[in-house]
């Protein structure tokens, strides 16, 4: 199954490039935003990989340490392709020596300690550097900047990126078998719930992408405090709420599909109502922190950081067309 171009906010892509020519052109780094205890049963591993699945590397921790894989800890799943920093917590039972660690595109920058395994969404930030790639991009110098900093200003629809589908949204057809009762691995069946709920969301999300409330709280919406998962239900909007929502310290918030639901497939619902999946909700749209650009004749090299759960090709889809390499 083909996925839909959902809406874009800004109108069509300013030009096209290639993305990914090289893993260095896709960097990110992961931020934590908490203190080490410098002490406890858990090292801390700050790993740079380049061309390898975060589960793998997980694995392989397990391994070398001698401990289950279920006990090695990680904040989010980072791209393969991509040379990617970031933390990884693994038991101090066994007392590995980390500085024999051998793994092709595998290197520990840095070991600390802590007291807790780290857990997903446990960072706050994401910060990428991306280089696109293409001829006579200059041309487009005008345009481009003026793009960037409508997105500053405006933030850009929080999508889920087309990876969460799988390629060419191979993963859909894993959520139907699931749905119509295949039995599945557990993480196959974790997987087929998120597509789920990332389908719907993004569905959801373009309906008001299409009508220009993606970024505009309305009576009877949820609103998200920007960079956590507080929400609050909005019974009426007030000169304050849309003060804050156009400063972008709220934002509408949407809901992910589960027990009760009434948006989506009645197969996927009734799924999702079996497997007692319980609702949750995400931000419409997405804040663009310290985003910058450098433009060159034959590329463009972008830099921001994104919230936890965040993905870059929701800011990108808003820029370029996007070849891979």
């Amino acid at each position: 199954m083909s996925l839909p171009d959902w809406p874009r906010a800004f109108g069509g892509p300013l030009f096209a490039a290639r993305i990914r020519t090289t893993p260095e052109d896709f960097q990110v780094t992961e931020e934590l935003g908490f203190e080490f205890t410098n002490d406890g049963e858990h090292d801390y591993l700050w790993i740079e990989k380049t061309g390898t699945n975060t589960e793998w590397l997980a694995r392989q921790l397990a391994n070398f340490a001698d401990v289950p894989a279920r006990d090695i800890g990680y904040a989010g799943l980072k791209d393969r392709h991509a040379v990617t920093r970031q933390w990884f917590s693994v038991p101090r039972w066994n007392s590995p020596e980390w500085a024999e660690l051998d793994l092709e595109g595998v290197d520990v920058l840095d070991v600390q300690r802590h007291s807790k395994k780290l857990r997903r969404g446990a960072h706050k930030f994401n910060a990428f550097k991306i280089v696109l790639r293409g001829d006579d991009l200059t041309q487009y110098q005008k345009e481009l900047e003026q793009r960037i900093q409508t997105i500053r200003e405006q933030g850009v629809p929080n999508y889920f990126g087309e990876q969460r589908f799988g390629r060419g949204g191979s993963n859909i057809g894993l959520a139907d078998a699931w749905a119509q009762g295949k039995r599945l691995p557990r993480h196959k069946r974790s997987m087929a719930i998120s597509v789920i709920r990332s389908f719907v969301f993004n569905e959801s999300l373009g309906l008001r992408v299409q009508d220009g409330t993606w970024k505009t709280l309305l009576p009877g919406d949820k609103a998200n405090l920007d960079g956590t998962g507080s929400v609050f239900d909005v019974d009426e909007v007030d000169g304050k709420l849309l003060q804050r929502c156009a400063a972008m310290d709220i934002h509408p918030a949407g809901e992910l599909v589960g027990d009760g639901s009434d948006a989506g497939s009645e197969a996927w619902l009734a799924a999702l109502g079996k497997a007692r999946v319980e609702k949750g909700t995400r931000s419409l749209r997405l804040k663009v922190n310290d985003l910058a650009v450098d433009a060159n004749d034959d590329h463009v090299a972008l830099a921001f950081r994104l919230g936890r759960g965040a993905f870059a090709t929701s800011v990108l889809r808003e820029i370029v067309s996007m070849t891979t390499s």
